[in-house]
């Protein structure tokens, strides 16, 4: 999830255990716990594939934390200001700031390393947008109102409804989820369309609209359902790929890493000399967050290498769109309609 969420949860977590002894300095405990993990954006891995498969790796293993917390504990009882808190209280505290920021993660598409070194397998529920205002505003609003000294008798209950609300909208992601697959796949059934890879993904800031892609062997398809949709106003476009242009090509470790990370979701598109592959997880049709240049054209030959990523974001004002499509099946969202 963003880097807010990140920050509010983990006050929230930490005002939970550690609220009655050290007060409002325990937000400031959660905020910087709760943002640790991602600072494994700053490590270079030697390649932006590799920059993107590796994060959420060794920082957001659960393992990893629950060995760290108690280090953490007796680093933070160092200072004068923590020794209120016994050294079991801290790393519980921390532990949980810790694994409610990586679990919470899992519930996005991108995947998180949960067991890692034991396995490196992206744990992604898939049922949750990296920003979603439904789950982060109760967390903000609580955070607040917690750093004033006028609301300490209630501060815990305070505390306690805010996590108990975004609980309750994580809830709400998987049963969405579970209805938007049921309708999706009998959309894909009554077309006789046979896959071999399927994921399903909110669209952006919302659990109401949903985007799907379902992988053949020719290309992909791109499904659109709302929540509100009836089977037959589910929205299915195939875009062809060039995937087995990747049989040509010397298998590198980026490349297979690539491959490994999107779970068989991955697109491969010519443009001009160079050879793209796009995570089809993240993004829409045209408009992926993760494409990467894995080889380029040299001789009438490919030759790997470069591995770049390209900026390829969809523009903020082509999101009228996707919040129109909600509740009217008729809004087109297809690569000829978006453009």
């Amino acid at each position: 999830m963003d880097s807010l969420t990140q920050v509010v949860l983990g006050s929230a977590v930490a005002y939970s255990v550690l609220g009655n002894k050290l007060g409002r300095k325990s937000l400031l405990v959660g905020a910087t716990f709760g943002t640790l993990p991602d600072l494994d954006v700053l490590i270079n891995y030697g390649s932006e594939i590799e920059n993107f498969v590796y994060h959420r790796s060794f920082s957001h293993s659960l393992l990893m934390q629950l060995l760290l917390s108690p280090l953490f504990a007796w680093l933070m009882l160092k200072m004068n200001w923590a020794k209120s808190v016994s050294c079991t209280r801290w790393s519980v505290a921390i532990f949980l700031i810790l694994s409610t920021h990586v679990l919470l993660d899992s519930f996005t598409v991108y995947g998180t390393q949960l067991l890692w070194p034991l396995s490196t397998y992206p744990f992604g529920i898939s049922s949750m947008f990296i920003i979603d205002p439904a789950y982060t505003v109760p967390l903000i609003v609580s955070t607040i109102i917690l750093c004033f000294e006028r609301f300490k008798l209630y501060a815990q209950y305070i505390n306690s409804c805010a996590l108990i609300l975004s609980s309750f909208y994580l809830i709400w992601s998987l049963v969405a989820k579970w209805h938007i697959n049921e309708k999706i796949h009998l959309a894909l059934n009554n077309k006789n369309i046979e896959f071999t890879h399927y994921e399903s993904t909110p669209t952006p800031l919302n659990t109401l609209l949903w985007r799907a892609v379902a992988v053949t062997e020719q290309g992909h398809y791109e499904v659109y359902a709302s929540v509100f949709d009836a089977i037959e106003n589910v929205n299915i476009d195939f875009y062809p790929t060039t995937n087995t242009l990747l049989t040509q090509l010397d298998t590198e470790k980026p490349i297979t890493l690539l491959q490994n990370f999107t779970k068989g979701l991955y697109g491969v598109y010519q443009q001009d000399e160079k050879l793209i592959m796009s995570d089809l997880r993240m993004g829409q049709e045209s408009y992926y967050v993760f494409s990467f240049v894995v080889a380029q054209q040299r001789n009438q030959q490919w030759v790997t290498g470069g591995y770049q990523r390209l900026n390829n974001r969809l523009p903020l004002d082509k999101l009228g769109f996707i919040y129109s499509r909600i509740t009217d099946p008729s809004v087109d969202l297809s690569t000829k309609a978006i453009h």
